[in-house]
């Protein structure tokens, strides 16, 4: 049984969760809509380009589940995930999930992406363990603050270090399936890096260093 790891954004689906919160949160009238874009499609460029302050994105994401009561934004979630992620699941994703599961390895997901948007995509793609930045509750309340350090880049690799440890495994004949370069840290540990519609940073160094690319658009 090996460990089979997957970014989420452009990898299991074909788009962005945290972008299209980010655009459903405007479309729902529920922050300053000329303000938020702004930001939110600034922060995007940002994370393409690989220089994303992760921390101000977290604030700046975290920040609308401060502002209205936890069950008002627990279904504006279940609304956007039906109507906007749903969709973007394809058949290859979900073949290339069943196909790990048949071969019996232990399946992660591991995302940039808060938590309070991505664990029940995790749990619609079914997937039950998935590390992504926790959103801190104090008495049932959102912070805007995550705890411990975000899952991007070289902290992916920490956190799962964090995680094998708690779970017993190793990467041991490993899985990673990513688009982003910004992921290189975690690709170069696995014992299998794969490239997904890869962004042209990461296409150009699987092919300089032999890493199978693939597509799992439909």
């Amino acid at each position: 049984m090996a460990l089979a790891i997957f970014d989420l954004d452009h990898t299991l689906i074909s788009g962005d969760s945290d972008h299209a919160w980010g655009q459903y949160l405007v479309d729902r009238q529920l922050v300053d809509a000329e303000e938020h874009q702004r930001r939110n499609d600034e922060f995007y460029r940002q994370y393409q380009a690989g220089d994303l302050d992760i921390h101000a994105y977290l604030a700046f994401a975290l920040a609308p589940l401060t502002r209205y009561p936890r069950e008002q934004m627990e279904a504006e979630r279940a609304q956007f995930i039906q109507q906007r992620i749903v969709p973007l699941i394809t058949e290859r994703s979900r073949a290339l999930i069943q196909h790990h599961k048949e071969q019996q390895d232990q399946l992660l997901i591991i995302t940039a992406t808060n938590g309070f948007v991505t664990y029940p995509i995790a749990a619609e793609l079914g997937i039950e363990d998935i590390i992504a930045p926790h959103p801190e509750e104090i008495d049932g309340r959102y912070t805007g603050r995550i705890v411990g350090e975000p899952s991007f880049q070289q902290g992916k690799v920490t956190r799962l270090q964090q995680w094998m440890e708690d779970k017993g495994c190793d990467l041991a004949g490993s899985f990673f399936y990513s688009d982003s370069h910004n992921d290189l840290p975690l690709l170069r540990e696995v014992s299998h890096p794969v490239a997904v519609d890869p962004d042209d940073t990461l296409r150009q160094y699987a092919q300089q260093h032999g890493w199978d690319i693939i597509s799992l658009r439909d």
